[in-house]
Protein backbone atom coordinates (compact mmCIF):
# COMPACT_ATOMS: atom_id res chain seq x y z
CA UNK A 1 0.00 0.00 0.00
CA UNK A 2 1.18 3.83 -0.63
CA UNK A 3 0.64 6.34 1.26
CA UNK A 4 0.35 9.96 0.20
CA UNK A 5 2.32 12.94 2.01
CA UNK A 6 -0.93 15.02 2.42
CA UNK A 7 1.72 17.77 2.69
CA UNK A 8 3.28 17.16 -0.78
CA UNK A 9 -0.01 17.24 -2.04
CA UNK A 10 -1.21 20.28 -0.38
CA UNK A 11 2.18 22.26 -1.64
CA UNK A 12 1.16 21.11 -4.90
CA UNK A 13 -1.91 22.28 -4.68
CA UNK A 14 -1.14 25.37 -3.99
CA UNK A 15 1.53 25.83 -6.46
CA UNK A 16 -0.51 25.15 -9.41
CA UNK A 17 -3.35 26.88 -8.07
CA UNK A 18 -0.69 30.18 -8.03
CA UNK A 19 -0.32 29.17 -11.46
CA UNK A 20 -3.44 29.14 -12.69
CA UNK A 21 -3.52 32.57 -10.74
CA UNK A 22 -0.87 34.35 -12.60
CA UNK A 23 -1.84 32.51 -16.21
CA UNK A 24 -5.23 33.63 -15.64
CA UNK A 25 -3.94 37.59 -14.71
CA UNK A 26 -1.68 37.14 -17.71
CA UNK A 27 -4.51 36.48 -20.31
CA UNK A 28 -6.96 38.92 -18.85
CA UNK A 29 -3.64 41.57 -19.25
CA UNK A 30 -3.42 40.47 -22.74
CA UNK A 31 -7.36 40.69 -23.51
CA UNK A 32 -7.02 44.66 -21.88
CA UNK A 33 -4.32 45.57 -24.25
CA UNK A 34 -5.85 44.34 -27.00
CA UNK A 35 -9.00 46.04 -26.31
CA UNK A 36 -7.26 49.25 -26.24
CA UNK A 37 -5.25 48.71 -29.28
CA UNK A 38 -8.78 47.77 -30.99
CA UNK A 39 -10.14 51.09 -29.27
CA UNK A 40 -7.34 53.36 -30.48
CA UNK A 41 -7.95 51.62 -34.29
CA UNK A 42 -11.72 53.32 -33.70
CA UNK A 43 -10.83 56.26 -32.33
CA UNK A 44 -8.43 56.22 -35.52
CA UNK A 45 -11.03 55.80 -37.80
CA UNK A 46 -13.32 58.35 -36.43
CA UNK A 47 -10.24 60.93 -36.99
CA UNK A 48 -9.84 60.16 -39.95
CA UNK A 49 -6.29 58.83 -39.41
CA UNK A 50 -7.12 54.81 -39.71
CA UNK A 51 -4.55 53.27 -42.23
CA UNK A 52 -1.58 55.96 -41.28
CA UNK A 53 1.35 55.04 -39.75
CA UNK A 54 1.49 57.22 -36.80
CA UNK A 55 5.37 57.89 -36.89
CA UNK A 56 5.59 59.10 -40.97
CA UNK A 57 2.28 59.42 -41.60
CA UNK A 58 2.65 56.98 -44.93
CA UNK A 59 -0.19 54.47 -45.68
CA UNK A 60 -0.28 51.18 -43.74
CA UNK A 61 -0.71 48.13 -46.09
CA UNK A 62 -4.00 46.61 -46.33
CA UNK A 63 -2.53 43.58 -46.56
CA UNK A 64 -1.09 44.59 -43.19
CA UNK A 65 -4.78 46.23 -41.14
CA UNK A 66 -6.29 43.03 -43.11
CA UNK A 67 -3.83 40.62 -40.87
CA UNK A 68 -3.62 43.40 -37.87
CA UNK A 69 -6.62 46.10 -38.16
CA UNK A 70 -5.50 47.45 -34.72
CA UNK A 71 -2.04 48.12 -36.01
CA UNK A 72 -0.86 52.03 -36.04
CA UNK A 73 2.74 51.63 -37.84
CA UNK A 74 4.10 50.51 -41.20
CA UNK A 75 6.46 47.86 -41.24
CA UNK A 76 9.42 50.11 -41.32
CA UNK A 77 8.49 52.20 -38.61
CA UNK A 78 7.27 49.11 -36.39
CA UNK A 79 10.32 47.26 -37.28
CA UNK A 80 12.37 50.47 -35.67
Amino acid sequence: MVELDQQAVGRLSRMDALQNQAMAKAQQTRRDLEALRLRAALDRMAEGEFGYCEDCGDDIPRRRLDLDPAASKCVSCAAG
